[in-house]
C-alpha cells in the first residue's frame, strides 16, 4: 500500500485540486497554521500567538495579512467553502441522471471534510458561533455573508436530490430537512475520523464509500439506480 501523505501535503492537494485560490505562500501558511489552531483549541482558546508560534514566526507576520484574530478566523471559512465548491466543480454538471451525478458529490464533498478537516471543523465552529450569536456585532455581517455562501453551495446538493427523486430514484418528503440530515451524515468525519499510521489512499476511499452508502440509504434510493 502507499504511503499516506502528510496532512499538509494532502492539504496542498485539495488546494491544488480544488482551485481555491491563496494569493502568496505565506498567507497559506498562515490558514494552514489557523485551520489547525482553531481546530485544535476552539475560536475563543486560540490567539494570534498560538498561530505565530506554530508558524514559528512574529505575530507581525499575521498582522501583515489580517487585523484580527476574527478577521483570520472568518478567512479560514471563505477558503475552506472555497475548496469545496472548487472540488464539486468537476462533477457537479456531468452528463447522466441526478442520482449518479449526486454519488460522485457526495464522494469529493466526504473526502473533503477528510483532506481538508481542520478548514471544515473551522466551518462547523464559524456556523455554531453564528446561530449562538457568539459574534461581534462588527463580524455578524460577515459571518451573515459566509453563511450564505455555505447555504448557496447545500442548494447545489439540494437541486440535485430534489431531481433524483423527480426522476423516483430516491424517495423523501421535505428537501430542506432532507438537506440538513444528509449533510450531518456526508460531514460525519469532522468528528470521528483520526488519520492512522500507515493509513493509505485506498484507505480513505473506504471510509469515504462507507458514509456515502449510508447517507444514500438515508435518501431512500432506489436499489440498481446507482
Amino acid at each position: 500500500m502507499a504511503a499516506r501523505p502528510h496532512l499538509a501535503e494532502r492539504e496542498e492537494e485539495a488546494r491544488a485540486v480544488g482551485g481555491a485560490s491563496v494569493a502568496d505562500g505565506s498567507r497559506a501558511a498562515i490558514l494552514d497554521a489557523a485551520a489547525a489552531c482553531f481546530m485544535a483549541r476552539g475560536y475563543a482558546a486560540s490567539s494570534i500567538d498560538d498561530v505565530a508560534r506554530s508558524l514559528g514566526s512574529t505575530k507581525g507576520r499575521i498582522y501583515h495579512h489580517y487585523p484580527s484574530k476574527g478577521d483570520l478566523f472568518a478567512d479560514v471559512f471563505r477558503v475552506g467553502m472555497d475548496m469545496n465548491y472548487a472540488a464539486i466543480e468537476p462533477v457537479r454538471d456531468t452528463a447522466g441522471s441526478a442520482v449518479v451525478r449526486w454519488r460522485q458529490m457526495a464522494v469529493v464533498h466526504a473526502r473533503q471534510m477528510i483532506v481538508t478537516r481542520p478548514y471544515q471543523r473551522v466551518v462547523w465552529e464559524g456556523v455554531e458561533l453564528y446561530l449562538r450569536g457568539a459574534t461581534t456585532p462588527e463580524q455578524r455581517e460577515e459571518f451573515a455573508r459566509l453563511m450564505q455562501y455555505r447555504n448557496d453551495y447545500g442548494a447545489i446538493f439540494r437541486q440535485v436530490i430534489v431531481a433524483a427523486r423527480a426522476a423516483g430514484d430516491m424517495r423523501f418528503d421535505d428537501p430542506r430537512i432532507t438537506e440538513q440530515l444528509m449533510f450531518v451524515s456526508l460531514n460525519s468525519p469532522l468528528f470521528w475520523y483520526t488519520p492512522r499510521p500507515g493509513e493509505s489512499e485506498r484507505d480513505i476511499e473506504v471510509i469515504v464509500a462507507q458514509v456515502v452508502d449510508f447517507t444514500a440509504r438515508g435518501l431512500g434510493i432506489r436499489e440498481g439506480s446507482l
